[in-house]
């Protein structure tokens, strides 16, 4: 497995893939639309709802109770959530199971690692750091660090860097498999993660229930 990893780029998607962030961006939304007058959303709703970013997840949090939200609100109740969920951005989340010794073995075996997410990338940086999981990646890529976020394969691209021989996408949307597509990459999808549509119907070349069982779809996609 070292000889097929070698250069090879695991790309993985953050919220839903590598961490449980819901109760921390459920706790942020619902502190941020309440006012408002909207009722709090559940957590389960949420998992259903993140993936496409913060606007997206407020504006998709007025729509699910009838509202339609003022183009000139987005922005400033965009940044009241980021602000929020800065203050409060590890205080529930924890990586999945797994994903600490599957990270390890995977460096240890030749493959790079990276991440591209929708999140702001201070915000990306900042969680990862918080978990202690930063430093096992070669690059952490953001929403913002990036002139068009996924599904524009150009996401994947800065992820991976400039020398990957192969690519593959870890994520756990329909976002991830589709910049996975428009990259020429493979896409795996955990089945734990955040979608509004059934994993075994995203798409993807592999569908796992478990961070750990990573290596053998890899080795089997190579």
């Amino acid at each position: 497995m070292t000889d097929l990893l070698h250069k090879t780029s695991l790309i993985f998607d953050l919220d839903g893939t590598l961490v449980d962030t819901a109760p921390d961006l459920v706790a942020a939304l619902n502190r941020t639309i309440e006012p408002e007058g909207l009722a709090p959303v559940p957590l389960e709703t949420v998992r259903h709802m993140v993936g496409h970013g913060a606007r997206r997840l407020i504006v998709r949090a007025h729509e699910e109770q009838g509202f339609t939200l003022p183009h000139e609100a987005l922005e400033p109740l965009t940044a009241k959530f980021i602000e929020i969920y800065g203050e409060n951005i590890d205080r529930f989340s924890r990586p999945f199971e797994g994903v600490e010794p599957t990270l390890d073995l995977l460096a240890r075996r030749g493959a790079r690692l990276s991440v591209a997410t929708n999140k702001p990338n201070a915000l990306a940086v900042l969680l990862l750091e918080r978990l202690a999981l930063a430093d096992r990646f070669d690059r952490i890529v953001g929403a913002d660090a990036v002139p068009n976020k996924k599904p524009d394969p150009a996401h994947l691209r800065a992820a991976a860097g400039p020398d990957a021989s192969n690519m593959i996408m870890v994520g756990d949307s329909s976002v991830d498999v589709e910049a996975a597509r428009n990259a020429g990459a493979a896409a795996i999808v955990m089945s734990y993660g955040y979608t509004d549509t059934e994993p075994e119907k995203l798409g993807a070349d592999r569908v796992l229930d478990r961070f750990d069982a990573l290596p053998e779809a890899i080795e089997s996609l190579l």
